[in-house]
């Protein structure tokens, strides 16, 4: 399982969420996804942790808690939706030949 970590100052780092949920027990993993184009911090990041039992504690201490002016959103992450192959967006013309 991995946690789900919502409504995160910006300022926020990889180490600074490992402190907070090591109080929960061993982390094993921290992803703190940033915007392609700015480089910047999303929002949100995702926990790993040992064992199920030290996620569903941090999960249920975390949840509505207030870290760093925010109220943190924290639940069980849900599995990543596939994406669709289709780009959308313009699709490739060019001239038709109607000749035989």
């Amino acid at each position: 399982m991995s946690i789900y970590v919502g409504n995160l100052a910006y300022s926020i780092t990889q180490e600074n969420l490992t402190e907070v949920f090591a109080e929960y027990g061993k982390v094993k993993r921290v992803h703190v996804p940033t915007d392609r184009e700015t480089g910047r911090m999303r929002g949100f990041a995702f926990v790993e942790m040992e064992t199920p039992e030290e996620e569903a504690s941090a999960i249920e201490e975390l949840n509505g808690a207030e870290w760093m002016g925010r109220e943190l959103k924290v639940n069980e992450a849900r599995p990543r939706e596939p994406r669709s192959s289709f780009s959308g967006g313009g699709g490739g013309g060019g001239r038709r030949n109607d000749r035989f």
